[in-house]
């Protein structure tokens, strides 16, 4: 088994700043559409006024969003992806059976900027947009995934499987040490272990289970295989994710 972190959403890059952390709540943002082929507004997900503070007035209700991943009612999730980020899944081998946590930068409720896991995907299925049929395309259309309305890339992929988002900010999904920058995380310890994908260079491991994330890249993937101690860390954070 492999455990992919994940990030998504607004960012100092993508969007302008953090995704905002409401009433107790993590809102991930999704970041924008650059694409022209999205029919999904920030508005439409009631997002529209947090976007518009995220980004300082650049995007509003009005603008059109990358909406992926997306969490449906009934806990599926659905996440596209192409170009280099999905070249190296395939290369890491993800497949049915692995799970990702997504992650992304937050700011809010006293927490300063920071990461976090907001939501996991347990993959059931791939779905490849490039030589699938017309009626496939069509189904995940009316859904708005956006990777439906027109290829992002010559490799573009969905992952489907069980997976919400989470309602609430427990301690234990902030990778962000505290007072630290957002890219100094707490990670457990089995994770050297085991090894992270685009982290393999030694002085981002410190001690005490510390580690200086990369800066940019979107997917980190840690085959940790049967290994019960990463499993159990996986179960306690999908736990956490799906508390109310």
């Amino acid at each position: 088994m492999r455990i992919i972190l994940s990030r998504k959403g607004f960012d100092s890059t993508s969007g302008g700043g953090p995704s905002p952390i409401v009433a107790g709540r993590p809102h991930s943002l999704p970041i924008p559409d650059r694409k022209g082929l999205s029919p999904v507004t920030y508005g439409d997900l009631g997002l529209g006024a947090e976007a518009a503070q995220a980004s300082k007035g650049r995007f509003g209700p009005d603008d059109a969003c990358h909406h992926d991943p997306m969490f449906l009612a009934g806990g599926t999730a659905i996440l596209g992806q192409c170009h280099a980020a999905q070249g190296h899944l395939v290369k890491q081998g993800v497949r049915e059976g692995d799970v990702f946590l997504f992650f992304g930068l937050f700011d809010g409720e006293g927490e300063g900027r920071h990461h976090r896991v907001f939501a996991y995907l347990v993959i059931e299925q791939r779905i490849d947009l490039v030589t699938c049929d017309e009626d496939t395309r069509a189904r995940y259309r009316t859904l708005g995934q956006p990777h439906a309305f027109g290829l992002h890339g010559a490799n573009d992929m969905l992952y489907v499987g069980r997976g919400p988002a989470a309602k609430t900010v427990p301690a234990s999904l902030r990778l962000t040490a505290p007072g630290e920058k957002p890219s100094q995380w707490i990670v457990p310890d089995w994770l050297h272990r085991t090894g992270l994908s685009c982290h393999d260079a030694a002085w981002r491991w410190g001690e005490e289970g510390r580690l200086q994330a990369v800066s940019r890249g979107q997917e980190f993937v840690a085959p940790v295989g049967g290994d019960p101690e990463p499993r159990a860390w996986l179960k306690s954070m999908i736990a956490a994710i799906e508390a109310c």
